[in-house]
């Protein structure tokens, strides 16, 4: 088995019994458009990290400076690795309107000129415009079909691909808490590393940087119990169980999460 597909069936892994599904309050893999937009606008704050750093490097771009070239940002969400780079023109494309929304009025407050374009990538992929950099931040975890999606990435971008990655599963901190609620023992794989040697087997030649998150996933215990309450397919009700089990079992307070940030010129 090739490491694309051994991608695809790891990822397949992660599935949620149906019989938890079925019995759930609200869709466990949904987002919140306001944590999002509170990462976004922390980045726009206090733009640092590898992955701003090396996209300004792609274009000879001081810190300081506005980005003189192009972004596409694919899975841009609220635009938290995009528009802290305040480029002349930024490309977002996202599957939730309501984050395409956020994007834009925060890219209007920065005097950044925006595009976006609603949709999965890469069926979208034909509609886009090419940019001098493309930028993917914390979507390939939920990408099975990991080659069509970095190829599609690489054809859209003149000068450099970035794509920013935890080490491991974005919802592996939750492992603990699903043997405790539901005796249901999590993956451990795919890890950031897959992708990496995916990207290689491309023939892409990808450099890699690891850096710890900026900041911590929640802002206070409440808020970490509220959000796994709906990860773990449980009625909000239960959440001073989750906060209290997370306690016991060294989910919270919880580790910085360990990022990587891979790349390739093209």
């Amino acid at each position: 088995m090739d490491r694309a597909e051994r991608w695809r069936r790891d990822l397949a892994e992660w599935a949620i019994p149906e019989e938890i599904v079925a019995a759930a309050p609200a869709d466990p893999w949904g987002h919140q458009v306001a944590r999002f937009a509170r990462r976004t606008d922390a980045a726009v704050a206090d733009p640092s990290g590898p992955t701003l750093v090396r996209a300004r490097e792609a274009m000879g771009a001081a810190d300081d400076a506005p980005f003189p070239g192009t972004v596409l940002d694919v899975g841009a969400g609220t635009g938290a690795a995009s528009l802290p780079l305040r480029p002349r023109e930024l490309i977002a494309v996202d599957e939730s309107a309501a984050m395409l929304a956020e994007l834009r009025r925060r890219a209007a407050e920065l005097d950044v000129p925006v595009r976006t374009v609603e949709g999965r990538w890469p069926d979208v992929a034909d509609g886009t415009p090419v940019a001098d950099v493309a930028v993917c931040a914390h979507v390939v975890f939920n990408v099975p079909d990991l080659v069509p999606f970095l190829t599609a990435l690489t054809a859209h971008a003149r000068r450099r691909v970035l794509v920013e990655l935890p080490e491991r599963h974005p919802t592996s901190w939750l492992n603990p808490l699903w043997e405790h609620f539901h005796g249901l023992r999590r993956p451990a794989a795919p890890t950031g590393d897959d992708a990496v040697e995916i990207a290689r087997e491309l023939g892409y030649e990808v450099s890699v940087q690891r850096h710890l998150a900026p900041d911590a996933h929640y802002a206070s215990i409440e808020e970490m119990a509220a959000s796994a309450c709906r990860r773990l397919c449980l009625h909000p009700s239960r959440a001073g169980e989750v906060a209290e089990a997370a306690a016991k079992l060294g989910v919270w307070p919880p580790e910085r999460t360990r990022w990587m940030t891979m790349w390739w010129d093209v």
